[in-house]
């Protein structure tokens, strides 16, 4: 584990990035006042790519879904 003081971390944050993403370094220790701030780790979960539709045709929706809307919308006072 390295420590770095804030002032380190902020002119070498690039770097410090490097290290941990190549897994150079584990995890590094930034310090503010020479007492632990925050920890800067390699991100390890991968993310996910586009999702839109992925429920696409696993659901059914009836005609009448819309049927009840200016009901819902007088029973929350919008419009009077």
């Amino acid at each position: 584990m390295l420590i770095v003081n804030m002032l380190d971390a902020k002119t070498h944050l690039s770097k410090l990035v490097a290290q941990v993403e190549s897994g150079e370094v584990p995890e590094i220790v930034i310090a503010r006042n020479g007492k632990p701030a925050a920890k800067l780790v390699r991100f390890a979960e991968k993310l996910v790519g586009k999702r839109i539709g992925i429920a696409k045709g696993r659901a059914e929706m009836p005609d009448d879904i819309d049927a009840g809307n200016a009901e819902i919308a007088r029973l929350f006072g919008v419009g009077q």
